[in-house]
């Protein structure tokens, strides 16, 4: 197995999962579900503390299921997969650790595809590079970036999925992500991804890549992609199915990457209210990615109806999500 553990990271509904797709069909690159280990199964207090063996086999199961199974899978049968740590825990020659575990666990489903680098897609891994880089020094960060009014659009309409070709997606999670949609919340949590990955977008180990020149350039963005992760360029890595889109439904058969990705914010979808926040809390991030401020004027009434209801939507998504974040604070803080 190789060290250089790919991360791609950057807002829900920004490129990520395409460029897991896309990475996937390298020949020597494995990208995985979305397997939200930090945040979820890891907090900043498990990164010196040792654990058991029996807690390392659980979380190691859990992984399993999370990669095989799906994430959003209900029945939760992680016994199923506890006797395949029988297969790594000769690996642990200093105890073991969540983290340990963790990068045992990428290594050896790899592997079980024939493949010698491991890539996680989970975008929320963006509030995690630092600790990330930390413990493995040799990985690369893949940053994607989109329009936060296109990424806005597409939040708004990800409760749509299970309608349009995700089948996999329980009604609960449908719901949830319905809940989650607010402007407001939606435009700030833009910033603040952005402005953490400001900090270390510059770092050799990050690649920092704009939708919307994937879109327009791919075989060019993929090749500079390539350069950095030290790999041959192959055609086929841009034959990825069209499926995953907020906004129409999955293509049986199609591959490739579609064109018609770009501003659709402005074919509709989202009222002038909604673009007026994303515009006023973003102006200077829009500006510095060269994306056009287009002056938009929010309605009186819809201004102040989207700030009452703003803590409603807030308590209400965080009731929701509670399940998904081992520490709270820890994670709201990351946030804000």
């Amino acid at each position: 197995m190789r060290d250089e553990m790919i991360f791609v990271v950057g807002n829900s509904r920004s490129g990520t999962t395409m460029m897991g797709r896309i990475l996937n069909q390298n020949k020597e690159i494995y990208t995985f579900r979305e397997l939200h280990f930090f945040e979820q199964l890891w907090t900043e207090k498990d990164q010196k503390n040792p654990i058991s063996k029996e807690a390392a086999i659980s979380l190691f199961s859990k992984l399993l299921f999370i990669e095989r199974d799906g994430y959003l899978n209900t029945e939760k049968k992680y016994d199923k997969y506890l006797k395949e740590f029988e297969n790594i825990e000769n690996n642990f020659p200093n105890g073991y650790s969540k983290l340990t575990v963790f990068k045992e666990f990428l290594n050896y489903e790899s592997r079980n595809h024939n493949k010698i680098i491991s890539c996680d897609q989970t975008p929320r891994n963006l509030f995690y590079v630092q600790e990330i880089l930390e413990f493995f020094p040799l990985a690369k960060i893949i940053y994607l970036v989109r329009d936060p009014r296109d990424v806005l659009l597409s939040q708004k309409n990800k409760w749509k999925r299970r309608s349009l070709g995700a089948k996999n997606i329980p009604k609960r999670e449908a719901f949830r992500a319905k809940i989650n949609y607010h402007p407001l919340t939606i435009s700030k949590l833009w910033n603040s991804a952005y402005k953490y990955m400001m900090k270390i977008e510059n770092n050799k180990h990050v690649f920092k890549i704009r939708f919307e020149s994937l879109i327009a350039n791919s075989e060019e963005v993929v090749k500079e992609l390539c350069i950095f992760l030290n790999l041959n360029y192959d055609s086929n890595m841009l034959r990825i199915p069209q499926i995953g889109s907020s906004l129409g439904n999955d293509k049986d058969g199609g591959k490739g990457i579609k064109k018609n990705k770009l501003e659709l914010y402005k074919q509709g979808g989202l009222n002038l209210t909604e673009l007026y926040f994303c515009e006023s809390i973003n102006k200077k991030e829009i500006l510095r990615e060269s994306y056009k401020i287009n002056n938009y004027k929010g309605n009186i009434f819809m201004i102040f109806l989207y700030y009452f209801s703003f803590p409603f939507k807030i308590i209400l998504s965080l009731l929701l999500n509670i399940s998904r974040m081992k520490n709270v604070i820890q994670s709201i803080k990351k946030r804000i």
